[in-house]
């Protein structure tokens, strides 16, 4: 088993001592009840993060597919509900707004090359 000592917790840089981690095995132990709380709250923001990430990059998806089946109304449907994901995750702070609207306009280009 090995012992890995960091003076870090989860990306926020402490003064070295005061905060120490320990991993066990890829487990972070942290010794400050605040550090604890860090962990568990960065690993909460990250899990939410991910899921919307991963709904939002399944609508792209879709959009894609319905446009390579020349099939409009789907395709139509798939983009609106697309840029609503993009919208509502950009609105959460997952997407930096410049990141949403570039996507945005490229769903909304590919859709117009073929149907428009």
């Amino acid at each position: 088993m090995c012992v890995y000592i960091s003076s870090s917790v989860s990306g926020y840089n402490e003064t070295p001592g005061v905060n120490t981690t320990i991993r066990y095995g890829g487990v972070i132990m942290a010794n400050i009840k605040s550090a604890k709380k860090r962990i568990l709250v960065s690993r909460k923001k990250a899990d939410r993060n991910k899921a919307i990430r991963s709904g939002v990059r399944t609508a792209i998806k879709k959009v894609y597919a319905a446009i390579d089946a020349k099939d409009k109304d789907a395709a139509a449907s798939a983009v609106l509900a697309a840029t609503s994901a993009i919208d509502k995750a950009t609105s959460k702070g997952v997407y930096h707004k410049n990141y949403a609207s570039r996507k945005i306009s490229r769903l909304n280009l590919a859709y117009n090359k073929v149907f428009c």
